[in-house]
């Protein structure tokens, strides 16, 4: 498993709507694998691999995994120079505090630190320091004089938290696993299939999709130009196998492998699918575990809803801390995704 990779693809900075950074480094890294490769209107990246057999009519499977992460918009710049900012994705503001941040402009990126107005511990009342701040409230200090923040930093430039890539024995950890992750298993994947010794059957469709963490925006309109039989979203999911978090709620536990998703709020998975999938895991014996969310959506549902319709699932990596800088995957969940994947894609006629 190439874990310097995935590490490239979590440190290169793509909020919904910026995506061409990360896009860039996966047209490099999926040279040779696909026999077309486009870039819609919105930005998604369409890679195409032939069918290997003689059949007229092939399925069509496509493969959607978002490149996007939450981060923010520039939307204030005031005169002390300090950056207010607005939302691209779902942010619970606890998480927030104190934060290092990176903000993309055209002329480079520049360190900051992000922080909510109010006063410091020393001199804030016990009542004041039980409020937690909305996000409007939380601005960004780049260390600059005013003069020079307007410079460089313009209203619509982009902000992304800016944490490193940590290996642990047994976890990934980054603030960008979601969804980095499924970029990153689908390119292994990918792979996989390309040095099997036989050619796939169906015509593949990975698809690096744009804006999904703002409304499945760019799975919608890839969707509908692929017209797949069949889908699958990649993403992660919640791992609520923590301190904290009942037993009864915990979506899908670390090392018990694979996610196979029957049900989240933006789309229940096709059930014959589901048991195909969950076949080929037991044949190939790759760890999985059936999962459901009660709420959060994927790409998937965009693929569902395309067209006429379309016969779609979800495979997901439990992921520990999700919308947080220390987002945090097991190493063997993840190479059973991407093992998971690669035989599936293998098995469809």
């Amino acid at each position: 498993m190439n874990i310097k990779l995935l590490k490239e693809l979590c440190e290169t900075p793509g909020v919904p709507g910026r995506e061409e950074r990360v896009r860039e480094l996966v047209t490099k890294k999926i040279k040779g694998l696909f026999d077309s490769v486009t870039t819609d209107a919105m930005g998604s990246l369409i890679c195409t691999r032939n069918a290997g057999g003689r059949k007229k009519n092939p399925t069509r499977v496509m493969i959607a995994a978002h490149m996007d992460e939450i981060g923010f918009y520039v939307r204030h710049i005031d005169d002390k120079g300090f950056l207010w900012v607005n939302a691209a994705g779902g942010f619970d503001p606890r998480n927030l505090f104190s934060r290092r941040v990176l903000v993309c402009c055209d002329g480079g990126d520049y360190e900051g630190v992000m922080n909510p107005g109010g006063k410091p511990i020393h001199i804030s009342s016990a009542e004041e320091r039980k409020k937690v701040p909305e996000l409007d409230e939380f601005f960004i200090d780049l260390g600059m004089d005013a003069k020079d923040v307007k410079k460089k930093v313009k209203i619509g430039d982009f902000v992304v938290m800016h944490e490193p890539f940590i290996e642990q024995p047994k976890k990934l950890v980054s603030k960008a696993l979601d969804n980095r992750i499924a970029c990153f298993v689908a390119i292994e994947a990918a792979k996989k299939v390309a040095k099997a010794r036989t050619k796939q059957a169906c015509e593949l469709v990975v698809v690096f999709t744009v804006q999904e963490e703002v409304g499945l925006r760019g799975a919608t309109t890839s969707a509908n130009a692929v017209q797949a039989d069949i889908g699958i979203g990649l993403d992660t999911t919640l791992a609520c196998d923590t301190p904290g978090v009942p037993d009864n709620q915990a979506v899908t536990k670390h090392g018990e492998g694979v996610g196979i998703m029957v049900q989240d709020s933006s789309m229940i998975a096709d059930y014959k699918l589901v048991n195909e999938l969950c076949a080929v895991a037991d044949k190939k014996k790759i760890p999985y575990q059936r999962s459901i969310l009660g709420r959060g959506g994927q790409d998937g549902a965009a693929i569902q809803r395309s067209g006429s319709g379309a016969r779609t699932g979800s495979i997901v990596c439990g992921t520990r801390y999700i919308h947080t800088v220390t987002e945090s995957v097991d190493k063997k969940d993840l190479q059973s995704a991407i093992d998971l994947l690669a035989a599936w894609i293998s098995s469809v006629q």
